[in-house]
């Protein structure tokens, strides 16, 4: 076998390989010898088959598996030789066409390397921790959501407002004809939800204990029943009562409805929540800092097909986030512009360069990380979760989505580690601002 280099400039490499008739004739012979042992044939016992007859019988499908593992072995062996990686799958092209059985085979092998990525002293960098404290006022608000959450619902005299509940009997009927699924007693209906049929509520408001109401709407068109959507109903509704709501008490009793054994016991579960809040924003913030610090600290050449792919990705992302009433992909090619391709160039970088400190470092993913990972993303399937976790751990592609930012948390912990960190206190509209601040940021 011959491997002869016929490109190296920059990242990009070429690579020609020959592999000649009488090493894939050999390569066969060893296949053959390795099988000869099993294999049964009229007229021959188990294991005696002429070697002529099982090469003319077999020898051309085991022809093309020798000529497929001879080129995979060669590329295996040039990367562990060059200490090449490829930045993406390398293009592995035969180039004589008219190759036949006898023939020497002659292989091209392109890529873009990836590159090494030089050492960085990280000990200059300077960041800041904004630090923010729950104060009084925060845990009041908090508090006074949660009794909002808590509220009740009393009867009240005069007519239904926005916000009240109704307690009502209603029978649906389309076309003159009840349907199944459309009719409830003493339902407790609240005004303003948005819970029923788009233009149902609003026409209960007004109406006072005792009345009659037929309410006349239409099911959407994309109602989740196929033989309701679109049509127009008659729901013929009797209001039996009117709450008005009455915000719970924020005391010892309502802190029980919400696990806690007293109400200071609930404001020091909200204190702690709260500053666990404001510390994941101040980590956001800080990272963004440290990721700017890291993008002009580390500068090394970039594969071009790989900014190619990511700015072709955010493009098509920030296409489809201006125009959301589009799903899928059937819509015009989308360009990747100079500022796509800067953002993209950026992402590269700093994603090569946090890949090399974790291996470097030894940074790795635990098991019991990515089962808790796994275990966050199943919540969002009530009643699936068992299903969740099974399909995860047949598919390597969502097992990296999972892994890839956990990764970069753990080596970025390890950045600030080296960094100089200094804490500042600050309000939290100002932690707000800075948070909005990286939204406004592509």
């Amino acid at each position: 076998m011959q491997v002869t280099e016929t490109l190296n400039e920059g990242l990009k490499r070429g690579y020609s390989i020959t592999v000649t008739a009488a090493e894939l004739d050999e390569k066969v012979n060893e296949k053959l010898t390795e099988a000869q042992p099993e294999i049964e044939m009229k007229g021959f016992r188990k294991g005696k088959v002429p070697m002529a007859l099982l090469k003319k019988q077999f020898g051309p499908r085991l022809l093309g598996e020798a000529m497929q593992e001879t080129v995979d072995g060669a590329m295996s062996k040039h990367f562990e030789d060059s200490g090449d990686r490829p930045a993406m799958q390398p293009d592995v092209k035969m180039t004589n066409e008219d190759w036949k059985e006898g023939d020497d085979i002659e292989v091209s092998l392109s890529y873009e390397a990836l590159p090494d990525v030089p050492d960085a002293d990280f000990s200059g960098v300077k960041l800041e921790k904004l630090v923010v404290k729950a104060d009084d006022a925060a845990i009041d608000e908090a508090l006074g959501n949660l009794a909002e959450n808590a509220k009740n619902y009393e009867t009240k005299d005069g007519a239904a407002e926005d916000g009240d509940q109704v307690v009502i009997d209603f029978l649906g009927k389309v076309d003159g004809e009840a349907f199944e699924g459309g009719a409830a007693e003493d339902y407790p209906l609240v005004l303003g939800s948005n819970s029923f049929i788009p233009g149902f509520e609003e026409q209960l408001v007004g109406t006072k204990a005792g009345d009659e109401k037929n309410v006349e709407v239409s099911f959407p068109e994309a109602y989740q029943a196929a033989h309701l959507a679109g049509k127009a109903a008659v729901f013929e509704c009797k209001i039996k009562e009117v709450k008005g709501a009455v915000a719970a008490v924020i005391d010892d009793e309502m802190a029980k409805q919400f696990g806690a054994e007293s109400l200071d016991a609930l404001k020091e579960q909200i204190t702690e929540r709260l500053e666990a809040e404001y510390a994941g924003a101040a980590r956001a913030v800080m990272k963004r800092k440290l990721l700017d610090e890291l993008d002009t600290l580390v500068k090394f050449d970039l594969p071009p097909s790989l900014v190619e792919v990511e700015a072709k990705q955010i493009a098509h992302q920030l296409w489809h986030e201006e125009n959301p009433d589009v799903e899928g992909h059937d819509h015009p090619e989308i360009e990747a512009t100079e500022e796509h391709t800067a953002l993209a160039e950026r992402r590269v970088r700093l994603g090569l360069l946090l890949a090399e400190l974790g291996q470097k470092n030894e940074i790795t993913v635990t098991d019991a990380e990515m089962s808790q990972a796994i275990m966050n993303q199943a919540r969002q399937y009530p009643g699936q979760e068992r299903e969740f976790f099974e399909f995860i751990q047949k598919n390597a592609q969502m097992q990296q989505q999972l892994r890839a930012p956990i990764f970069e948390d753990k080596v970025i912990d390890y950045i600030f580690e080296l960094a100089e960190v200094t804490d500042k206190d600050v309000s939290k509209d100002e932690l707000q601002a800075a948070v909005e601040a990286l939204e406004d940021d592509i």
